[in-house]
């Protein structure tokens, strides 16, 4: 959940009434928010960087406040204060509009076919005849650096450029070139350099060294430019010293390359609607035209708004109130999602272009439990009688820790993510033959994919305790990820239990008994082959295992599991001397 941080005088001046701490705590509360802390600037940066830093800093009273990660357009103090000012009923929720000149002239980004491999889209508005003061000048780069790190997901999904249009020229070029065909002067530097050197420039920079790994593996890095050929902006790192903005700028020139052209469009949407209000058409927008590489043109923003139908009845029964249709209308309102009466059966909502979280009836019937307050709603009790009580498998998963813990085993918990070679090249097995879900961005090499056995984690195990006096035996009853073409989401859990015995020797009577104590336990007979109930024990081949040395554990004609003494190369492979004898079976077939 993101938090920002609002000057509260100036947020009071906004609200044109001033609040006690206790009294603004409330009010967020009610509009489904909540102050995290009251402090001054001077008391967080000496927070964040030490009391040296803080010399200077103002002792202006600052709020700082939780808000809903999808609420895109309360991370900014405009977007915060329209959105209160509409809950308490002083204004009227604001209607946003694109303006398209009639004359044609509309500023124009094309996109070059080369961007296609490194971020293929980009979107653009203009902001016509704004004006800035210190506070809404911060407040506006604020706002870009709290998007860039909620929703573009620290610039990888959306990078935001903002340009002063009156020193550049249009049309646009967004293209994308090899870094030593790219040269300008970054931002707040005094000379020019090639991409290449920027990328160096910034290698060791605190806030944009971590934006360098987003394109620096790309042959070709984005880059936008005007019809003179000046550079706005290499997205994502760093715009143009040429074309930034100002207090004194009046027409802002606004682009969001991107890789998710539909969080392009949020973003873009979200910044142009909470400052647009400086502008001297309130409200309104430019729109700008964007070419793309097939030739097609599409105009931004587009700031549309869409209406939804609800039933006055169903809203009521998923809140538990009993609440009017023109009450509902009402509360409504107050979240700035304007609703007119249908019928006693349907209400129309008109969500704007600022609440992209609004996707489904349920996100509606959420504003309307805000609005209405969730201490206001009459706590009730079920109308049935319900039972609680522990999930069959975590039980049965309990019962048997405690029974092989008193069995003289250590329980042990590992990690449910490793490396592709422990379920693969370690055990003896090629990955392409096992059922591992792989991790698209492992950030290392030991987190590559989900295990799909246990034995791995509890080898590494003894392989960090060869200093503890023998025997090891460890187990672990926990669960595997395994794919699953049958299962909904292609994959599923299954709870297994792995018992490892590292010795002088195997110890294969060691997990066999244990065996015989789990199957006593759950009341699992012995059986022959031909008999209909009961386990029994099948000789097997697994290159995991020493030749002659593994059995399948069968229970009612299927296959639960394995056990046996493990290869020699095996043992190796985790940096083991000693010989181990492994018990694995699944024990969901049990509860």
């Amino acid at each position: 959940m993101p938090t920002i941080g609002v000057r509260r005088d100036l947020l009071f001046k906004v609200l044109d009434k001033k609040y006690t701490d206790e009294e603004f705590e409330d009010l967020c509360f009610k509009f489904g928010l909540e102050l995290d802390e009251v402090t001054t600037e001077k008391q967080m940066i000496t927070k964040e960087q030490g009391a040296d830093q803080s010399e200077g800093a103002s002792e202006d009273v600052i709020y700082k406040i939780d808000i809903p990660a999808n609420r895109y357009d309360l991370l900014c103090l405009e977007g915060l204060a329209r959105g209160l000012l509409v809950f308490l009923g002083r204004i009227p929720p604001p209607v946003y509009k694109a303006v398209f000149p009639a004359d044609g002239a509309l500023q124009q980004l094309a996109i070059q076919p080369s961007t296609q491999v490194v971020r293929p889209h980009a979107v653009a508005a203009v902001l016509r005849n704004v004006t800035f003061t210190k506070d809404s000048y911060n407040s506006f780069i604020d706002l870009q650096d709290k998007l860039h790190h909620n929703i573009c997901r620290k610039r990888s999904l959306v990078a935001i450029g903002t340009h002063d249009l009156d020193t550049v020229q249009g049309p646009f070029v967004y293209d994308a070139k090899p870094p030593g065909d790219i040269r300008f002067k970054p931002l707040n530097q005094h000379k020019e350099y090639t991409g290449a050197e920027i990328m160096e420039l910034y290698s060791t920079h605190a806030q944009l060294k971590q934006y360098l790994p987003i394109i620096r593996g790309s042959p070709v890095y984005p880059i936008i430019y005007d019809s003179n050929g000046v550079v706005l902006s290499m997205p994502p790192i760093i715009n143009g010293d040429h074309s930034k903005i100002t207090l004194n700028t009046k027409n802002v020139f606004i682009e969001c390359t991107a890789t998710d052209l539909t969080k392009a469009k949020v973003v873009l949407d979200t910044l142009v609607c909470m400052f647009s209000e400086y502008c001297a058409d309130k409200y309104s927008v430019e729109g700008c035209e964007v070419v793309q590489p097939d030739g097609t043109t599409v105009r931004y923003p587009e700031l549309s708004y869409w209406d939804q139908l609800i039933s006055p009845a169903v809203a009521n029964e998923y809140i538990g109130i009993s609440a009017a249709p023109d009450k509902l209308s009402f509360l409504l309102n107050q979240m700035c999602l304007k609703t007119t009466f249908v019928s006693e059966n349907s209400l129309k909502v008109t969500v704007p272009p600022t609440r992209h979280d609004i996707i489904h009836p349920c996100d509606i019937y959420e504003d309307v439990a805000i609005a209405y307050g969730y201490n206001n709603i009459k706590k009730t009790f079920p109308q049935c009688n319900t039972v609680g009580s522990q999930f069959p498998l975590n039980k049965l998963s309990d019962q048997l820790r405690e029974e092989i813990a008193q069995a003289g085993f250590t329980e042990a918990l590992t990690f449910s993510l490793c490396s592709s070679d422990d379920v693969s090249t370690k055990l003896k097995k090629k990955i392409q033959e096992v059922p591992a879900v792989h991790i698209s961005n492992p950030k290392t090499l030991e987190f590559q994919v989900a295990r799909t056995t246990l034995l791995p984690g509890l080898l590494k195990t003894i392989a960090a305790n060869k200093k503890m006096p023998l025997p090891h035996k460890l187990f672990e009853v926990s669960d595997v990820v395994l794919k699953d073409s049958s299962a909904e989401v292609g994959v599923r859990n299954e709870r297994r239990l792995c018992a490892v015995n590292c010795n002088k020797s195997p110890g294969f009577e060691v997990v066999h008994g244990l065996l015989d104590r789990v199957m006593q336990l759950l009341e699992v007979p012995r059986s022959t082959a031909k008999d209909s109930f009961g386990f029994h024990l099948r000789a097997a081949h697994d290159p995991t295992f020493f030749p002659q040395r593994c059995a399948e554990i069968i229970v009612d004609g299927r296959v639960i599991g394995i056990m046996g003494v493990l290869h020699p190369d095996v043992i190796t492979n985790f940096d083991l001397t000693l010989p181990v004898a492994v018990l694995e079976i699944t024990i969901e077939p049990f509860v």
